[in-house]
Order: C-alpha cells, then sequence, then structure tokens
C-alpha cells in the first residue's frame, strides 16, 4: 500500500539532483546588483557566463588541451626567436651589396656567389681551420683533465674533497677578463728554452696562447658534468673491472667513461661550441692575421675595410662557420641518445 503523502507528479525528485544523492541544485543566479535569475537549466548558466569564464571552465573540463596548446605556442616561440636570425642572415647574404637597405623579409635580389667570395677576399677557410684546431685541442685537454679530476671528486673518498670541489666551481664563476692582464704579461714575455719551437721564445700569436686559457676556463663546468656522471656509476662494475687486473686508470677509461658516454659527450660539445665561439682572447692573443692562428671571428671582421663594410660576406661567412659546429651537435645528440638506451648491466 503507498503512502498517500507522496506525489503523483512525474516532473517532482523529491528533492534529489538530477546527479543524484547530492543536495537539489538551486535553480537561480544572483545577479552583480543583489538580484536573482531563475535558470531553466545548465544552458542558461553557460549563457551567462563571460568569455573569460567560459575559457576558465572549458580549461579545467579539458586540460589536456590547455597543455597542448601550451607546448604549441612555446614551440613556435623558440623556433621563431632561434631560427629568425639565422634566416636574417640568410637575406642579407643572397643580397647583392648596395641594396642592403630595401631588405624587408625577402633579399633584395639574388647573390649566390657570396658565400664564394668570402673565400676570394680573404683566406677565411683558414680562419675556419684555426678555430676547428684550437677547439678540439682545447676539448682533448679539457675532457682529459676533467675526467681525472671528476674521477676522483666523483669516486674516491679523501680529506677535503668538499671544500675542494667548491674551490674549483668558485674559480668558475670569475670573469675571464680578470685573467688577461697576468695572461698577457705571460705570454709576451720571452723564455730561452721556447724559442726552438716559437721563434722569439714568446707564445704570443701561437695556438697554445689560446687553448691554455680557454682550457683553464672551461675545465671547471667539464669537472663537475662529469663527477655527477661517474658518481652514478655502479662500484660493482669498477670492482669487476678490479678483479680481472685493471688498474684504476684502466677501469676509468674502459669501464667508466664509456658508461658515461652522455656526460663525456655533454662536456665536450659544451667545451668545443664555447672555445670554437670565443672572441675576447683570440683577439688579444693574436694579431688577426691566418697565419698567426686567428680563430674565425677574427676572419669575419676582416671584412670590415677602411671606407666600407661588406655585410653580404660577413652574413655568407657567419653562416659557414655554423655549419661545423651544427654537424657536431647533430652527432653528439645521437650519441647521447645511444648512450642513454644502451643500458650499462645485462642480466
Amino acid at each position: 500500500m503507498s503512502d498517500s503523502t507522496e506525489s503523483t507528479d512525474p516532473n517532482d525528485t523529491g528533492g534529489i539532483d538530477d546527479a543524484g544523492g547530492g543536495p537539489p541544485r538551486d535553480p537561480t543566479l544572483r545577479r552583480p546588483d543583489g538580484g536573482t535569475t531563475v535558470l531553466e537549466d545548465d544552458r542558461d548558466a553557460e549563457l551567462d557566463r563571460g568569455p573569460f569564464q567560459r575559457w576558465v571552465a572549458n580549461s579545467i573540463s579539458h586540460p589536456e588541451r590547455v597543455y597542448r596548446a601550451m607546448f604549441y605556442v612555446a614551440a613556435i616561440f623558440f623556433l621563431v626567436t632561434t631560427l629568425f636570425p639565422f634566416y636574417w642572415l640568410l637575406m642579407v647574404a643572397l643580397t647583392p651589396e648596395g641594396q642592403l637597405q630595401d631588405i624587408v623579409f625577402t633579399p633584395n635580389g639574388f647573390n649566390p656567389g657570396a658565400f664564394v667570395e668570402v673565400f676570394e677576399v680573404i683566406p677565411f677557410h683558414v680562419y675556419m681551420f684555426n678555430s676547428f684546431v684550437i677547439a678540439l685541442a682545447s676539448t682533448v685537454v679539457v675532457l682529459v683533465i676533467a675526467s681525472l679530476a671528476g674521477y676522483a671528486f666523483g669516486r674516491l673518498e679523501f680529506p677535503g674533497r668538499t671544500p675542494l670541489m667548491l674551490l674549483v666551481l668558485v674559480i668558475s664563476f670569475f670573469p675571464p677578463a680578470a685573467f688577461f692582464i697576468p695572461l698577457n704579461d705571460l705570454f709576451n714575455t720571452s723564455f730561452v728554452f721556447l724559442e726552438p719551437v716559437t721563434g722569439d721564445g714568446t707564445l704570443y700569436n701561437t695556438p697554445f696562447a689560446l687553448v691554455t686559457p680557454l682550457s683553464a676556463i672551461f675545465m671547471p663546468l667539464a669537472i663537475f658534468i662529469l663527477t655527477t656522471f661517474y658518481g652514478q656509476i655502479p662500484d660493482g662494475l669498477e670492482d669487476a673491472a678490479r678483479v680481472e687486473g685493471t688498474t684504476r686508470l684502466g677501469a676509468l677509461f674502459r669501464v667508466i667513461i664509456p658508461l658515461s658516454a652522455p656526460g663525456v659527450a655533454t662536456a665536450g660539445v659544451l667545451t668545443f661550441i664555447a672555445v670554437y665561439n670565443e672572441f675576447f682572447f683570440s683577439f688579444l692573443m693574436t694579431d688577426g692575421q691566418p697565419e698567426n692562428w686567428a680563430p674565425i671571428l677574427d676572419g669575419i671582421l676582416a671584412y670590415q675595410g677602411q671606407y666600407e663594410v661588406l655585410y653580404n660576406l660577413m652574413a655568407a661567412a657567419s653562416i659557414l662557420g655554423v655549419i661545423p659546429v651544427a654537424i657536431l651537435v647533430v652527432i653528439a645528440q645521437e650519441k647521447i641518445v645511444s648512450g642513454l638506451t644502451a643500458g650499462a648491466l645485462k642480466e
């Protein structure tokens, strides 16, 4: 028998929300002026919201769309800010001399011969070779010394390890210009034992005047990177190599360094790029002549004459100078990915 007090209205939900189990929905909406408005359904509430409120509500309901939009915005911003300078260099390089003032977003004319003319005006290939050799020599010196220091700081226990590591990092904070005066005085001092090598007994206008300070400047960063990677290698791998008769140096170069390939590649690429692009020491330690180991930036500035500046050749030389670094970065990225996915242990 049904209770006579029960409602027979089919539209009556008995005070229960349509979603089930919750409190009844308030069909009114309070207006900013203090009044209320009766809403027929949820669509009226959606229409009453402003554009910004609807966007916020939609973002909360679908956060994956917001993340995707943020990714695309950041990627487009990064690509535009990174690639636009290279695009502008290409436009300047392709524009004939004397028509550079009319460039907007396309070259005013078409002169691809500028990429050949850069080698005819000056021996630009010699400048590129000098930079490549100096950067490669500095990278080798940094990786060898930083590997030994990283092994000591990362895998050995000795008194004063932490203070020494902090001292290395503090040295890296000093500006390079602070070392120029004593180094310039040292490299311009004639030493008798250097006369058979350099002729005048000084290191000025030699690759040693560039490799020595640049290696010292970028050494602390490489030590810090390699210390972190070497410290993560399990001790069991090195112990197994030691049991087989390998010395500590043998274990370092045969076990630790191969397993730390991502860190070694990172330290090497950062050092090479920084030395390859360095200008301060190279400008002050050489006279700017290609036969005296002047680097690539001195070659680019050589297109500035007393009465004219060949901007199109400077732009073409800049693009040509970036190509070796771009190739190195692509190769290093592949090495890093392969090192991360190869795996250090075998079951």
